[in-house]
């Protein structure tokens, strides 16, 4: 696939032009002290996985709304703790697999937070995490659930949800709470920037995080995505406006509180972003533009001929040189 959206210096000085809500902030703190006043303690269960080498664990964590949260705790086995933590959010569609699925990051002697994504796990891997709230009309997927209304819109559960992880991590058996990453690729890198700017938002009684790893980003810069991508899932928004003619103006306003190129501008945490510069499903001015908008020290690596497979094990090295600095080895 050729190059298709901007490129050169137009490219990598991108920026959103999507303006912050004036009730930006309101909105968020509300979000999660609310979600934060219905947490209950974290369930941990151990599961036999048949792996000898890492120790495995069913996990339940409180969300937003209280909701029950599914997710896998693998910690490396032998390695003295307390370990490092890596919070590790889905890509679209996917959920946190089954147990024996154990990521890289665990190879590397860090500890896993496999989060769910509620209402997903059926496209690539399979979920155990229902999304109980309901939405208005909207198209299928998850982008266009709730957008006339921010408070009901998917991605705040989604995102309340991976902040209350984060949070959660100090109740997990062996985890070393001060040295916390949060991580992910498309859907998950969205998440991974979000979740980064509302624990600088509304901090609760946690240490700061210390990286983020966001690769080739969904959720970014949404409205020139909707507007230049023909693929999901940023065509669901075109494709719910194609119907509902009357409906744009609402629609972006609601989407401008869940745009990570909007929330890019509160987190500080260091960060490392990936993008593909024949990405046809996040394309790259959106990428750029979290990017640009990220306030904390930030560095980016480019694939200049792939698509959204991104750098895949190309980059995951990368990222494991950049956890290996900021979370220890």
């Amino acid at each position: 696939m050729p190059l298709w959206d901007l490129s050169g210096e137009a490219l990598r000085r991108h920026r959103c032009t999507t303006p912050e809500p004036e009730d930006f902030k309101a909105f968020w703190v509300g979000t999660l002290e609310a979600a934060r006043s219905h947490a209950r303690p974290v369930h941990v269960e151990p599961v036999d996985t048949g792996l000898p080498l890492v120790h495995t664990w069913d996990v339940e964590l409180s969300g937003f709304g209280g909701h029950p949260v599914r997710a896998w705790w693998h910690v490396p086995a032998g390695v003295p703790g307390p370990v490092p933590v890596v919070v590790h959010a889905q890509g679209y569609g996917g959920g946190r697999g089954l147990p024996h699925q154990v990521p890289w990051f665990v190879l590397a002697g860090w500890a896993c937070l496999e989060v769910d994504t509620r209402g997903q796990g059926s496209s690539y891997a399979v979920g155990d995490t229902p999304d109980p709230v309901g939405s208005g009309p909207s198209h299928p997927g998850f982008l266009t659930r709730g957008l006339l209304d921010p408070g009901d819109h998917y991605y705040r559960r989604v995102y309340a949800d991976t902040v209350r992880a984060v949070e959660s991590v100090a109740e997990l058996p062996g985890a070393d709470a001060t040295r916390v990453a949060v991580t992910g690729g498309s859907q998950g890198g969205g998440i991974a920037l979000a979740t980064a700017a509302l624990l600088g938002l509304s901090p609760a009684a946690t240490a700061p995080l210390r990286a983020v790893c966001a690769d080739v980003p969904f959720l970014c810069d949404i409205r020139r995505g909707s507007e230049i991508s023909s693929s999901a899932p940023y065509s669901e928004v075109a494709a719910y406006l194609a119907v509902h003619r009357d409906h744009a103006e609402q629609t972006f306003r609601t989407l401008s509180y869940i745009d990570a190129a909007v929330l890019a501008t509160r987190a500080t945490a260091p960060a490392l972003f990936s993008v593909a510069l024949m990405d046809q499903v996040c394309p790259p001015s959106t990428v750029y533009a979290a990017y640009n908008a990220y306030a904390g020290p930030k560095q980016i690596r480019e694939y200049p001929f792939n698509d959204h497979e991104g750098g895949q094990a190309f980059h995951d090295r990368v990222i494991g040189d950049f956890l290996a600095e900021h979370l220890g080895s």
